[in-house]
């Protein structure tokens, strides 16, 4: 079934201010909360799906992709967020806690709303890795087709010693007295629905369930080891400059068995010796001598597949824009490619020779050589309407 559009979830314009999402997500989240809602399905789909709008709405560069693209590009499926298959309840609570006040080791932040419920019967999971930021440079031809990037990233990873278990060995391990093993413990707040039972991380074991009484000797009991690990990149076709993919779980490793974090990669276009980019365009600047214009030539010009060859026509102007159709960059996860627009610029020698001045001279002095420009002849702008009409 055809997502919603995520304004119309939320019930707010595409001018809403992020305050204003904020609190149309707020409002929705409490209403169909699965703790006020047990049992409804339909409560429990349009929950995940506020989460889901919120939190590409209230990211400024998914915003910015769904306002341009769509669903399409914020897609996860295909690099932009990683998981495909939607948000699932353990993301809802993990990334949203914010909104709430709620704890970010994997308690449910609608806990002091709602009181047990859903967030009883979770365990903690340690903390949470922290989120990686780099940059990756890619050449157009990059972008044209996409490319797997190998990047070296330094970060927590889990301990190869205690498989991030941060304990010594399987002994050194024991049920929390406090929590039972459940991780977290239920306690009474006053909230703004009156007096309510709330469940919250247990203080003795940080929501773990578990107490490490002989700590693992390489990472003293985090779980993690710091190191420089290589991975690979599937960057998608159509990335532009500033763009933001995120890489799930490709960030810091969770310390006590913790979530890893996201690998953040903004991308940063190299500069190319012939095109420059407009959106899904390319443009090329053509220098052209005198003589080819007049006469028509026929002249070789690059693509990103390859030079190819193109018609100068007789008495061509400069100032002529000719388009290459499919010959620029792809839309990400969209179909159709953008152009090659051809400016043709008049290449005029610096230095002229005695010879070539005294053709040039003759040349001067014809009627047909002064300029007569009709009403047919566009300016520049006018020529890029017709391009892009």
């Amino acid at each position: 079934m055809a997502k919603r559009d995520y304004y119309e979830v939320l019930g707010v314009d595409k001018s809403a201010d992020e305050s204003t999402i904020k609190k149309a997500y707020r409002k929705k989240a409490i209403k169909f909360h699965p703790d006020k809602n047990p049992g409804d399905k339909e409560a429990e789909e349009k929950f995940k799906e506020a989460a889901e709008a919120y939190e590409i709405l209230s990211n400024a560069d998914k915003k910015a992709r769904y306002d341009r693209y769509g669903h399409a590009g914020v897609d996860p499926n295909a690099g932009f967020g990683g998981r495909g298959g939607g948000m699932n309840m353990d993301d809802i609570f993990a990334h949203f806690g914010d909104i709430f006040g709620g704890g970010s080791g994997g308690g449910d932040p609608f806990s002091s709303f709602f009181g047990g419920g859903a967030g009883q019967s979770r365990r903690g999971r340690g903390e949470r890795g922290k989120n990686l930021r780099i940059k990756v440079s890619l050449t157009l031809e990059e972008i044209a087709t996409g490319v797997k990037k190998k990047v070296k990233v330094k970060k927590n990873t889990t301990c190869g010693t205690c498989n991030g278990t941060g304990a010594k060995d399987k002994n050194s391990v024991t049920t929390c007295t406090t929590c039972g093993g459940r991780g977290a413990v239920n306690q009474i707040r006053s909230t703004m629905f009156g007096q309510m039972q709330t469940t919250v991380t247990c203080p003795t074991c940080n929501g773990r369930g578990e107490i490490i009484t002989s700590k693992c000797g390489t990472c003293r009991g985090e779980g993690v080891t710091y190191t420089e690990e290589t991975i690979e990149l599937d960057i998608p076709a159509g990335v532009s400059e500033g763009m933001q993919i995120t890489f799930r779980g490709k960030g810091s490793a969770g310390k006590y068995g913790g979530q890893p974090g996201d690998l953040l990669v903004v991308v940063a276009e190299k500069e190319h010796d012939h095109f420059e980019r407009d959106g899904q365009s390319l443009i090329y600047d053509l220098y052209v001598n005198f003589a080819d214009l007049a006469l028509g030539a026929s002249v070789e010009v690059p693509t990103l597949d390859g030079r190819v060859k193109i018609k100068i026509p007789e008495g061509t102007q400069a100032g002529k824009i000719f388009r290459l159709k499919g010959k620029g960059l792809p839309e990400v996860q969209a179909y159709g490619k953008g152009d090659l627009l051809i400016h043709v610029n008049v290449w005029t020698p610096k230095k002229l020779s005695s010879d070539e001045k005294r053709i040039l001279e003759q040349l001067r002095e014809s009627d047909n050589f002064n300029p007569s420009p009709d009403k047919s002849s566009k300016s520049f702008l006018g020529r890029m309407r017709d391009i892009f009409s």
